[in-house]
């Protein structure tokens, strides 16, 4: 496993992104095979990277949680008792033990961040993280790290899994800056409104803009700037 780092994985326009994928599958149950590029993967059971995937898929047990976010093309998800239609931008959460079919268009691709825990309970069925969802208020950063005033944040878990300690949904928050700290989690971020820049101890900093993706590893070095609103969906473990 490398150092934790800051990992952009897409771009909203599809340019292409400096950080390194790896084509391996996450096990030999993983539906995708080696259309799966791994970012990162780490001892915990966390992994981040990118699908690359066309046709249909069938797991009977699916078997990990898995957020995704779609880049290109169009990729329909099927358990036995929902199916989401997801088209660029959009994020779903598959839990660990669904009954899944996957239908993915010509050059379909998303971002992913999964679980993969052999001893974890089971979490079946579909999750759609709706962007619009309605938010409630959460706390802000610790002032300790504060630079500038206290920010304004709100959150909404849209799956949580206490077995597993995964919780993924949405964020919103008032412009604000942070010193740099190890992040206390692993996280993907999809950014749905504004722009914030990410920066490590080593000043190379990443600007996440609507439609990107970046996946923060825990433990990895993370200041954060944002000058405007910024709403994301994230997945922290």
């Amino acid at each position: 496993m490398s150092s934790p780092q800051i990992l952009l994985l897409a771009r909203a326009d599809g340019s292409r992104v400096a950080t390194s994928f790896n084509n391996a599958a996450l096990s030999a149950l993983d539906p995708f095979g080696d259309s799966r590029q791994l970012a990162w993967l780490g001892d915990d059971g966390v992994s981040a990277g990118l699908v690359q995937f066309s046709g249909e898929a069938v797991s009977e047990d699916f078997p990990h949680s898995e957020t995704l976010v779609v880049h290109a093309g169009h990729v329909v998800l099927s358990s036995a008792e929902q199916t989401l239609e997801l088209g660029v931008g959009a994020s779903a959460v598959i839990g660990r033990g669904t009954h899944l079919t996957v239908q993915a268009s010509d050059n379909s691709e998303w971002a992913f961040c999964a679980l993969d825990l052999s001893d974890a309970p089971a979490r079946p069925g579909l999750t759609f993280l709706d962007p619009y969802t309605l938010l409630n208020p959460s706390a802000a950063p610790e002032p300790a790290i504060l630079i500038g005033p206290t920010p304004q944040c709100r959150a909404l878990n849209l799956f949580d899994d206490p077995a597993t300690e995964l919780r993924i949904g949405l964020w919103d928050s008032t412009p604000y800056a942070r010193q740099g700290r190890p992040h206390k989690l692993h996280e993907l971020m999809h950014l749905l409104e504004g722009s914030v820049t990410l920066q490590d101890n080593a000043g190379i900093a990443v600007t996440v803009n609507p439609g990107d993706t970046v996946f923060v590893a825990k433990g990895a070095p993370c200041a954060w700037t944002s000058t405007v609103y910024v709403r994301k969906v994230y997945a922290v473990k």
